[in-house]
């Protein structure tokens, strides 16, 4: 048996994706089995792709020849939380643009997840180029981490589209704050002249920062960091909406956590839980100071108020 540790990096990834960080060149079918039979458990336990992994959660794994040959591999550039024959989960990282960017280089979630599963592809099948183009079916700012569906053909663009405009997107995103944000409530108040709604819940408020739950209601662009600037306390970072500067950030601390949604083909309900970046993390150690494995322990139970 092989054994892990799960760290505060991984703290609330899925199985799943965990296990596609561990073996990122293994096939699906490979780590649907490496479940189905049992070679991994948490705590002892058999589990789920879906499982979430908590911090100090002991892993093992079986150990095989081929097993070993996967651990060799170099691991991706890109973070995938879910993926099935539609579309792909990624956790963005800060400072990543979707689409190209003149700003800031050639670098861009789009391509580089296209490049990362059409490399995958040739692996398997050589003889066969992958031609897979991804199109994005939700979107975040550049400097927003966190979940970001990606479909993998135009006829699931088209469902998933269909499903976002019918049935939307559920969404909780972190956000660590500017000032003491104590309580919970609702922030309306017009984006770009049309009617926006956030509900907020203060998880913990320190001497200078806070970090806060955010459901958006409506989703107007940059709500979020608009309507947290209306009430005083905006995302640390985010200077185009009064943050306080952070050089060493590669964007602002605003994180998308969790998304769920009715899959329109299987029809089963998918939830995405996006462990926080390393930035991300500090900020909100500092914050918490000797709170922060308690603050961390209770975000895979958060609900809105």
């Amino acid at each position: 048996m092989i054994a892990y540790t799960i760290t505060v990096q991984d703290h609330c990834r899925p199985v799943g994706s965990w296990l596609r960080l561990l073996l990122p060149t293994a096939p699906a079918g490979y780590l649907h089995q490496l479940l189905k039979k049992g070679h991994l458990a948490v705590n002892g336990a058999t589990v789920r792709e879906s499982t979430l992994l908590l911090l100090s959660d002991r892993v093992t794994l079986k150990e095989s020849a081929r097993t070993h040959q996967f651990l060799a591999a170099a691991a991706p550039f890109l973070d995938i939380l879910f993926e099935d024959s539609w579309l792909v989960a990624i956790n963005k990282p800060p400072g990543l643009p979707m689409h190209p960017a003149a700003e800031v280089g050639p670098d861009n979630l789009v391509d580089l997840a296209t490049a990362i599963l059409q490399e995958r592809a040739l692996l398997h099948d050589p003889d066969h180029p992958s031609t897979l183009r991804l199109r994005p079916i939700n979107r975040l700012d550049r400097g927003t981490s966190g979940a970001v569906l990606l479909a993998k053909s135009s006829n699931a663009a088209g469902m998933f589209g269909r499903m976002v405009m019918e049935e939307g997107l559920g969404k909780l995103y972190l956000a660590v704050v500017s000032g003491r944000l104590p309580g919970k409530g609702e922030i309306s108040a017009p984006v770009e002249g049309k009617e926006a709604m956030t509900v907020f819940s203060s998880l913990y408020t320190g001497r200078e920062t806070s970090l806060v739950a955010l459901w958006p209601q409506t989703g107007r662009m940059h709500q979020l960091r608009q309507h947290l600037r209306h009430i005083g306390h905006p995302i640390i970072a985010d200077r185009r909406y009064g943050g306080k500067p952070l050089p060493t950030y590669a964007g602002h601390a605003l994180h998308a956590f969790r998304t769920w949604f009715r899959h329109p083909d299987s029809g089963q309900n998918v939830d995405i839980c996006a462990p926080l970046p390393e930035g991300f993390l500090d900020l909100v150690q500092a914050t918490a100071g000797p709170s922060f494995e308690q603050l961390l322990a209770e975000l895979p139970r958060l609900t809105p108020p």
